[in-house]
């Protein structure tokens, strides 16, 4: 077939479908509101999601209490997927063809993430990943439709690093649930470990299915290692077992344990006092952040809800508020002002400033790391600093290694 003519084809192509978005997008603004589609895991992963709703419920009702955007109010468009990628998918299509939303945003497991985020890729629609944590949706997957708001698992893991390596333990155990976000988790914890301490030793791992940890046994078998020093990437229900049966069986006592997102009200709370005593975490003390951008939210959140906000809130509360200044920047819905828009966006939130990085749709929100200890029968974060997310991203040229698209 002749060259020019494909790409002469494909010119035409791309310019119908930059037209009919256009077009999609004036037909939404000659309408009242602005409708947006959101997806997540609600039934399957309550303990986050029902503050991550609650958090973009208050910010959506604070935008158009303000007027809304470009002189129309906002409207998110809610659905369940199950924690499963097929029915993600099946829920954004859904969102698009039925409810005609214009853009997306949503998704909390690492495969559901990825799943939307092609879905947005092939049927070219922005997307801001809220929660997902895999470094793909930015990176390996990553593509001009794609953002995201929290910090990547290589973010997370390289705020640990940082302090493990003060630590000076040789032989490591590993356990993490086995999924995507769990094997990067422990895939570039080793990798950096043995960058910064090349006689590090990895000396058991342990990689249960999501939801499903036999505490006993993966205790044990950490246990028979005998390492000096543990990281932990179990979140949720797993890390509760993990938590108790690990404290029966004395598997902390004089071993360091490094942990991702153990900090976080969600997971510490329901612990109560069986919290562990002085890991190494990520998370977030609502309760000990002094900065007025946490006081004004800890304030506003909990008297609207009667309670205090977990990370969960602080996601849905930033991605909604995120969407809002994209659109007043781009000054439409339509997918290509948007994903220029989104491109060095900088605004405000929880935690502070915070901006998307043009380079591979990364934003830079930070998280706390501290360590735990109990304080009126409770799990609390202590000793904490707050590490921006653009001190513990890639650079440029390693971003470009990674990143096939565009």
């Amino acid at each position: 077939m002749n060259i020019n003519f494909l790409r002469i084809s494909r010119v035409v192509a791309l310019a119908i479908g930059l037209t009919a978005g256009l077009a999609g997008a004036t037909d939404a603004m000659a309408q009242d509101t602005i409708k947006i589609g959101e997806i997540n895991s609600y039934r399957a992963q309550p303990a986050f999601l029902e503050p991550y709703r609650q958090g973009w419920q208050m910010a959506l009702d604070e935008i158009n209490a303000s007027g809304g955007v470009l002189g129309k109010k906002l409207e998110v468009v809610s659905r369940d997927d199950n924690g499963n990628p097929g029915d993600s998918i099946r829920a954004a299509q859904e969102l698009v063809t039925r409810e005609q939303v214009l853009l997306l945003f949503g998704g909390f497991l690492s495969n559901t993430g990825l799943a939307l985020t092609d879905f947005a890729k092939q049927h070219q629609i922005f997307f801001l990943a809220a929660e997902p944590l895999t470094d793909k949706i930015v990176w390996e997957d990553g593509n001009r439709y794609t953002y995201r708001l929290r910090p990547s698992t290589y973010m997370f893991v390289s705020m640990l690093v940082n302090e493990a390596v003060k630590l000076k333990k040789k032989r490591w155990a590993l356990v993490y649930p086995n999924y995507e976000y769990g094997q990067s988790a422990a895939a570039t914890f080793k990798q950096q470990m043995k960058l910064a301490q090349p006689d590090v030793e990895f000396v058991a791992e342990q990689a249960p299915p999501l939801g499903k940890v036999d505490a006993g046994a993966t205790v044990q078998a950490l246990a028979d290692a005998k390492p000096d020093a543990i990281f932990n990437a179990l979140f949720a229900a797993d890390l509760a077992k993990f938590v108790r049966e690990g404290n029966t069986r004395g598997l902390f006592e004089g071993r360091e344990v490094v942990s991702l997102l153990t900090g976080e009200p969600e997971y510490l709370d329901p612990l109560q006092a069986e919290a562990p005593i002085n890991w190494l975490v990520t998370g977030y003390p609502w309760y000990a952040v002094s900065s007025a951008d946490n006081q004004r939210f800890v304030d506003a959140y909990r008297k609207r809800y009667g309670t205090a906000p977990r990370m969960g809130s602080v996601v849905g509360y930033t991605a909604l508020m995120s969407i809002a200044a994209g659109l007043r920047k781009a000054g439409s819905p339509a997918t290509e002002p948007m994903i220029a828009a989104f491109s060095g966006l900088c605004l405000g939130s929880p935690f502070g400033p915070i901006c998307y990085r043009a380079q591979d749709h990364q934003s830079t929100m930070g998280a706390f790391v501290g360590r735990t200890a109990l304080k009126d029968g409770k799990g609390v974060m202590t000793k904490f600093v707050y590490v921006d997310g653009a001190a513990v991203q890639p650079s440029d040229a390693e971003v470009r290694k990674l990143r096939h698209a565009d």
